[in-house]
């Protein structure tokens, strides 16, 4: 039975996929002076005893470009949610008035903007790397399928194809990063 080129091309290519994906969950965490909410979801706080995220207690909006509202469901969660937010890495401190806890976000410096265009930009290097890792693993199971019997023109045919997904991903990768540099460039 002769392997299906099909097959590992469509492995490849859900590789890539995940490395794009992985990659915009990657740059929605990097604050770009403008208020997202996504930039707290790796915050969890301690709900009776067992760590959950923020947005499982909690209503987070964004009711304007510099401010992120954070109303909690629980009153007395309050205090525990604002301690979390202090103790996350997000580096702004929440401001609670005993019903909902604001975070200010302020303008970028440029050296902040220069260092979060260097943290941008090595996410999208390792996005790339991921892509790059799945062309080569693709094209070493075609070199193996020729020896089970895959014919070498198909062989060759497939790398092309795969070198085509590739390159479509790595442009959307440079797309992404685009994006991401004017998100942190504008003022």
């Amino acid at each position: 039975m002769t392997p299906d080129v099909k097959t590992f091309l469509l492995e490849a290519e859900e590789m890539m996929e995940m490395a794009t994906i992985h990659l915009d969950d990657s740059l929605a965490h990097i604050r770009a002076g403008k208020a997202n909410a996504r930039i707290l979801d790796p915050i969890h706080v301690d709900y009776y005893g067992s760590m959950t995220p923020l947005s499982g207690v909690a209503t987070i909006s964004t009711p304007d470009g510099r401010t992120i509202i954070v109303q909690p469901w629980e009153k007395k969660m309050l205090k525990e949610i604002e301690k979390a937010i202090q103790n996350s890495d997000i580096g702004i401190t929440p401001d609670n008035n005993g019903e909902i806890i604001r975070l200010s976000i302020p303008p970028l410096t440029e050296d902040r903007r220069k260092q979060l265009l260097k943290q941008s930009k090595q996410e999208v290097e390792n996005a790339k790397v991921s892509v790059r890792n799945a062309r080569r693993d693709c094209i070493d199971s075609l070199k193996k399928a020729i020896k089970e019997g895959l014919p070498e023109d198909a062989e060759k045919d497939a790398e092309m194809d795969v070198q085509k997904i590739h390159d479509k991903y790595i442009k959307r990768l440079d797309d992404i990063y685009a994006a991401k540099e004017k998100e942190i460039m504008t003022v």
